[in-house]
């Protein structure tokens, strides 16, 4: 039992969580353009990138070196036992991925453009965590991770269910890609000192601490500026001012990462809350407008 609920924290639930967000978010873009939604290209597509990301994270996990330990405290026989646990979950997933990929592809829903995006979600995916690859280790996970959920998994559910590209994919997953991206890069604050006593090649690391804090900052800024410019771009007001709502979270977080920076005590617990927070409440209050309108 406690190597399940292991291999459950492994999958990384919170993660899960903001990709059904976004994919729900996706759906809502195509629900406003007055797109018919198919229940089997909904829940088979949702479900093929939550198992996809999930793969991911127990593949992330079960791949780490030696000197790093997947759970505090352990013995030589559990992590290894946890290991083989976790990659043969990661490859049930990466199975059920596949049956789900077949049904809609029996059903016609996988056309060119919708196979590329699926071949480039599971290449993402796997390419972060396995090796020789492993982009986790490299400086580049957070930014695929936020790849993956802000602007991948919207656009999946958007093209499953229209058959095409549109533009507000763009205008609105950018930003939230600046968004998950600023979240994923204020995650490697909390755990810096083990990503140096572990050798962990994390965004934080690659960047230098003097050089994230401005650039988590400006990416949050220039976000919700975006979000703001929506009129000029072409999409109302109406469907982005809502998004806006989050910023007094946004200048909290940017208000203690500048005093964490300048020498002040941190309470990570509060601040890893607040990081997710940001993301999800975005998410969340866009997804409920379109889904609205």
């Amino acid at each position: 039992m406690n190597q399940l609920r292991h291999v459950l924290r492994l999958t990384r639930p919170i993660h899960l969580f903001l990709a059904l967000l976004t994919y729900t978010f996706g759906l809502g873009i195509a629900h406003y353009l007055g797109t018919s939604l198919r229940p089997e290209a909904q829940f088979l597509g949702g479900a093929i990138a939550l198992l996809l990301l999930a793969a991911s994270g127990l593949f992330t996990a079960g791949f780490r070196p030696f000197n790093e330990p997947i759970v505090i405290g352990e013995t030589r026989g559990e992590r290894e036992a946890l290991q083989r646990l976790l990659l043969a979950f990661g490859v049930a997933f990466l199975a059920a991925a596949g049956m789900f990929f077949i049904f809609l592809q029996r059903a016609s829903f996988i056309r060119l453009d919708s196979g590329l995006l699926l071949a480039l979600f599971a290449a993402l995916a796997l390419g972060n965590a396995l090796p020789p690859l492993r982009l986790v280790n490299r400086g580049f996970g957070e930014i695929v991770d936020a790849f993956l959920i802000a602007s991948l998994a919207p656009t999946l559910a958007y093209i499953l269910q229209a058959g095409n590209f549109h533009r507000f994919l763009t205008l609105l997953t950018f930003p939230l890609f600046l968004i998950a991206l600023a979240c994923f890069l204020a995650l490697d604050f909390p755990a810096y000192a083990d990503d140096l006593r572990y050798e962990r090649r994390s965004l934080l690391l690659a960047l230098t601490w003097q050089q994230a804090v401005p650039i988590h900052n400006l990416l949050l800024i220039v976000a919700y500026l975006l979000l703001a410019a929506g009129p000029f771009f072409g999409i109302s007001l109406g469907l982005v001012w809502p998004a806006l709502l989050a910023l007094p979270l946004v200048a909290y977080q940017v208000f203690v990462l500048h005093s964490i920076a300048e020498g002040a005590a941190p309470l990570w617990s509060v601040f890893k809350i607040t990081a997710f927070a940001i993301v999800g409440l975005t998410v969340y209050l866009l997804a409920l407008t379109f889904w609205l309108r």
